[in-house]
């Protein structure tokens, strides 16, 4: 049997065609598992020798559940879980309420000044939770300026904790809820309307409903973030203990390495509890959403919308003089004797914490995470959205990727430490530089930002990737031409996401500077340990100020990136 001249060409063409393909596909399994090695080192390993610690005693003998019976025993310890449970509950019942409020005058009203007033709600974003704490000393305590308002009760306290955990947690509950309500279905607004139903009987059969995933979710996000929050109670917490605190004292105050590990696994547990219901409330969400679903537009009503917006104007009142406190605290000469304004306060060489190189490694922090953040999150989304082979290994970087979600910083923190002084462990050489610093900040907030470019590269037709395969375009071509322009936009939003949390983040980084790379943050922490609460506050004011440019910066060039899609997109 013989083959024409024009087959037997076409044989090595075929051949080539092939051979790349195989050399593509080993080159994306290759680089999935390496993503995956990568996340295991960096989440997976340090959470689990957390966890192993917690059974074994000082001298490395393993003593089983010895450890946490000694945590039982000791009723300090014990106290200090419950009081963290009913505080965060407590935050999170009125943050949310706060923010349902808010959160409805923004998307379901027709009240004034909406941009303005989106835009005071969302600036505690920018501000380590340490400096609410502040303010709230200024404000309420020994020698602040409303200490009598609060009669014979303490700010240092659960008074204190709950306050300031409400201001800084608000946004969070407000973005949630805000983008829930924008989902609301119109024609259940219009049906309602029509049938004679009351504003408040609305309300009740249509708003809250349609919106009851979203309080879940906000109420969730909220007890998690106060639970694990070490800012707020370290400054304003007195003599509450709670979990985030006791291991502070337990792995730097005492060296007891064991029992904080203890305290780290009872603080992961209501995170993860808190994690799964989240989880399972964003699924019911997803499913009830209608593809018929038309947005609802409200109608004006002069009695709600002005109520609404004196509600709204007190809390951004709120909010600002919480801001204003901490700045005005800063620029005081002698506070509360000599208020005139000085740049006293700023000059850090003078004082605690670092002086202003603490300042610059936290500049440097935030740049180096904002770019190996958003260069490995964007490439883990790739690999787990486009390839279509290697299903196993992509939905087990997928479930690791979203691994931090359920790890408090402080854990993260602690078990950092466990797994890179192991002897045995070849990064060991890391600990105590800035590359620890910039791999924990991107571990620490990793899920966020894959889910974020998980999401940019979903909206690309899968259509791209088979045209690009039939006519025998390697995949990296795909990627730099088709992928990255379309995604660019969301990759620098996630860049400023790192940038923001690298400057504010105190949780995770506390348990791993050294003398040499001590942060801003952690040297508001150190000078308000040592009395020096003005220049804490001036520290905590230019932690906020650069955290802003640093947003504003990203944010732009996120505008030019988006306009130059657009303009790729029209060709």
């Amino acid at each position: 049997m013989s083959s024409s001249p024009e087959a037997i060409a076409t044989i090595p063409a075929v051949m080539t065609r092939t051979s790349a393909f195989d050399r593509e596909r080993w080159l994306t399994g290759a680089a999935v598992w390496l993503v995956v090695l990568l996340l295991i080192v960096i989440v997976a390993l340090p959470v689990g020798a957390l966890v192993g610690q917690s059974f074994f005693d000082r001298t490395g003998v393993f003593v089983g559940l010895a450890n946490f019976a000694r945590y039982l025993e000791n009723p300090a310890l014990v106290q200090s879980a419950f009081n963290s449970l009913g505080l965060a509950a407590i935050s999170a019942v009125i943050c949310t309420a706060i923010a349902y409020v808010y959160a409805y005058g923004l998307t379901l009203s027709c009240m004034p000044a909406k941009g303005v007033l989106r835009a005071v709600a969302l600036i505690p974003l920018l501000a380590p939770s340490l400096l609410p704490a502040i303010s709230l000393v200024y404000l309420f305590g020994n020698q602040g300026l409303f200490k009598g308002l609060l009669g014979d009760v303490s700010i240092y306290g659960p008074l204190g904790i709950v306050l300031g955990s409400v201001f800084w947690t608000l946004p969070h509950a407000l973005l949630i809820l805000t983008t829930a309500m924008a989902t609301s279905d119109g024609r259940l607004y219009e049906a309602a309307q029509t049938l004679g139903a009351s504003r408040w009987r609305i309300f009740r059969t249509v708003t809250l409903p349609s919106s009851r995933y979203g309080l879940i979710v906000a109420a969730m996000v909220v007890f998690v973030l106060v639970i694990t929050d070490f800012g707020v109670p370290k400054v304003v917490g007195g003599q509450t203990g709670v979990l985030a605190t006791d291991i502070y004292k337990q792995v730097v105050g005492q060296q007891n390495f064991q029992m904080g590990a203890v305290v780290g696994l009872v603080l992961l547990i209501p995170a993860v509890l808190s994690f799964l219901v989240e989880r399972h409330v964003r699924s019911k969400q997803a499913a009830a959403l209608s593809a018929r679903a038309t947005p609802y537009k409200p109608e004006p009503v002069k009695t709600r919308d002005r109520a609404l917006l004196v509600f709204c104007t007190i809390t951004a009142c709120g909010i600002l003089v919480m801001i204003g406190m901490a700045v005005f605290a800063s620029l005081a000469t002698y506070w509360p004797y000599k208020l005139a304004p000085s740049l006293k306060n700023y000059d850090f060489s003078n004082m605690d914490g670092g002086g202003w190189g603490s300042y610059f490694n936290s500049l440097r922090l935030a740049v180096c995470a904002a770019v190996a953040g958003a260069f490995v999150t964007f490439v883990s989304a790739y690999l787990v959205e486009k390839p279509r082979h290697f299903g196993l290994p992509r939905e087990l970087l997928n479930l690791l990727a979203n691994l931090p979600l359920a790890v408090p910083g402080l854990v993260l923190g602690v078990g950092y430490i466990f797994f890179f002084i192991s002897p045995s462990n070849p990064l060991r050489a890391i600990y105590g530089s800035m590359t620890i610093l910039v791999v924990c900040t991107v571990a620490h907030f990793f899920s966020v930002a894959h889910l974020t470019s998980l999401t940019a590269l979903r909206q690309l037709d899968r259509e791209y990737e088979l045209v690009s395969e039939s006519m025998g375009v390697p995949f990296w071509r795909t990627l730099w031409r088709v992928h990255l322009p379309v995604a660019l936009p969301t990759v620098l939003n996630v860049g400023g996401y790192f940038f923001v949390n690298a400057m504010t983040t105190v949780s995770a980084v506390v348990f791993l500077y050294s003398p040499q790379t001590t942060l801003a943050a952690i040297a508001v922490l150190n000078m308000d340990d040592a009395g020096d609460v003005a220049p804490a506050a001036a520290m905590a004011s230019l932690i906020m100020l650069t955290a802003a440019v640093g947003r504003g910066v990203f944010a732009l060039a996120g505008h030019w990136a988006l306009a130059r899609t657009q303009t790729w997109r029209n060709r």
